[in-house]
């Protein structure tokens, strides 16, 4: 059995992350030792290290709470399993395009002022004060 520490530890993350996934209803209720602690064991290493592999995916709490269901009862059809990855990555791909706008934009900004001006005459000051 762990302790918070140890469980955080494991899965390099802080023990308010820890604290925040149980709140969430992510980590399954830990055991409690004679002076109160939270006693952890493999079943929440495992379970933390999911959550943390997902949300290094940018994965929501929703749609990891999804997967936590499904990997909770094995027996189910894993088709909503790549329905929900299948949506998770035309979000990513939306947000690659926003940020290639975004960087399509910066990059302009950053044409209008090729030299070094006094901040009155700044081309990304006087584009950033205009409105869009």
């Amino acid at each position: 059995m762990l302790r918070i520490g140890e469980l955080a530890k494991r899965a390099d993350c802080l023990v308010q992350t820890v604290r925040f996934y149980e709140s969430e209803g992510l980590l399954l209720e830990p055991a409690r030792s004679e002076g109160n602690f939270r006693l952890y064991d493999d079943i929440h290493v495992q379970r933390l290290l999911f959550i943390r592999r997902c949300r290094a995916k940018d994965m929501t709490l929703g749609e990891i709470r999804q997967l936590l269901s499904f990997r909770d009862r094995p027996e189910l059809d894993c088709g909503e399993v790549n329905s929900l990855v299948d949506s998770h990555i035309a979000q990513v791909r939306a947000k690659i395009k926003e940020l290639r706008e975004l960087e399509r934009e910066l990059t302009e900004l950053r044409r209008s002022c090729d030299t070094a001006r006094t901040a009155r005459e700044c081309g990304i000051l006087n584009g950033l004060a205009e409105p869009a």
